[in-house]
């Protein structure tokens, strides 16, 4: 059965069942042999891609090289010299690094950007995340690095469990993904400390700069307990996130610790439950959350499947109309990649893909590091160690 038909039937019976009133939806689809697609090579060469995104132009996208350094492409060209340079001021090893690039709503007539990366070293004890801001001119294909102009700098302990995306979101306001500082099983529990921007999703007003604003309708605006910044908490590493243009619904991977990996849907003052608990399960399962109710994942996976999840992207495009709405999300070590049907709070298909690269399966040759979407909502990955950018192309 090919991939068309076979997921029009999966989305038509799920849908059945979920709006059925006498029968519950299932929490979790049985596992199946997913459809099949392709990745298209559009350009190689790369140092460690770990971002691609449009600026929301039709000719052009970005790709963040982990050393430090934004490239640009056009009409899939990769230009010779990078886009912006700051390979000086970017610490560079294992997980750190440049990490995220968000482009202002606004950035074909204010020319701001805005980036995620990581500065100083453990050994100087002055290892911090730096949120900074960037001015282009239009049109430009160079960025001068003086034009810097820092949001925040944040002192981290340890040199893992980054995060490093940035988003904007349909608000117009800016959404930041941190990790809880590093580390094994989050020591100093800043995942659920109110008082730390760790282990958070933050969410700020960029607009009203000095360095910025917060949002009035953040949920702990009002609450001194909280850094008035947080949108969400209790994340380990979410390792890439991304807004559905169409229903504005939050995706992200968070990145496990010993045997779970997750997949939530990120809401306004929701509690992802790390480190009280990995995926569904319990890790320190005595600590209690201020905030209530945990939020579970909308899918799982254990180290049968990989070991660490790359969040991923909805697919909003015109090339494959029946891919419309799939989240594609996949796994860093593994390289198996899952598609993902989610609806109006249900979880109405979740299947592993079948993947090629070159007539090859992905499985095991493959690192994707990142998702991304072009101005018309095609879908891109970034694999990291072979310094490429693919196309998911429908079989």
């Amino acid at each position: 059965m090919n991939f068309a038909v076979r997921w029009l039937i999966i989305t038509v019976v799920a849908s059945l069942v979920a709006c059925a009133d006498a029968a519950p939806a299932p929490a979790a689809p049985a596992p199946a042999q997913g459809p099949r697609i392709r990745l298209q090579t559009v350009v190689k060469g790369l140092s460690s891609p770990v971002d691609i995104l449009s600026d929301g132009s039709a000719d052009r996208m970005f790709i963040a090289e982990q050393p430090g350094r934004l490239r640009l492409m056009i009409k899939g060209r990769l230009e010779s010299q990078p886009y912006l340079n700051i390979v000086e001021r970017v610490t560079h090893q294992g997980e750190l690094g440049f990490l995220g690039v968000a482009f202002h709503p606004q950035f074909a007539s204010n020319g701001y950007f805005y980036v995620n990366y990581s500065a100083g070293s453990t050994q100087k004890k002055d290892l911090r995340t730096v949120i900074a801001e960037y001015h282009a001119q239009p049109g430009a294909k160079v960025v001068d690095p003086k034009t810097e102009r820092i949001l925040l700098e944040l002192p981290d302990p340890y040199n893992n469990h980054n995060g490093g995306q940035l988003q904007f979101g349909p608000d117009g306001m800016l959404y930041i993904g941190m990790g809880d500082s590093g580390s094994a099983g989050d020591p100093l529990n800043r995942a659920q400390n109110p008082q730390e921007l760790f282990g958070k999703f933050w969410r700020i007003d960029v607009n009203q700069r000095n360095p910025y604003g917060i949002p009035k309708d953040n949920p702990f605006v009002n609450d001194s307990r909280f850094r008035p910044e947080i949108w969400a908490l209790g994340m380990r590493n979410p390792w890439r996130f991304s807004f559905d243009r169409q229903t504005g619904t939050l995706y992200a991977g968070d990145v496990g610790q010993n045997l779970y990996e997750e997949v939530d849907v990120i809401v306004k003052g929701g509690n992802y439950g790390w480190r009280i608990r990995e995926g569904l399960h319990p890790f320190k399962g005595d600590e209690r959350p201020l905030t209530g109710a945990l939020i579970d994942p909308i899918a799982e996976y254990g180290r049968d499947k990989g070991m660490s999840v790359t969040g991923g992207v909805v697919y909003r495009g015109k090339k494959f109309p029946l891919l419309d709405g799939i989240y594609f999300y996949a796994d860093y070590n593994s390289g198996r990649f899952w598609g993902l049907k989610y609806e109006n709070g249900k979880v109405l298909a979740n299947e592993e893909l079948r993947v090629t690269l070159n007539g090859q399966p992905t499985v095991n040759r493959v690192q994707p590091s990142a998702f991304g979407v072009d101005k018309d909502g095609e879908v891109y990955v970034c694999d990291h160690s072979r310094g490429s950018i693919y196309m998911i192309v429908a079989e």
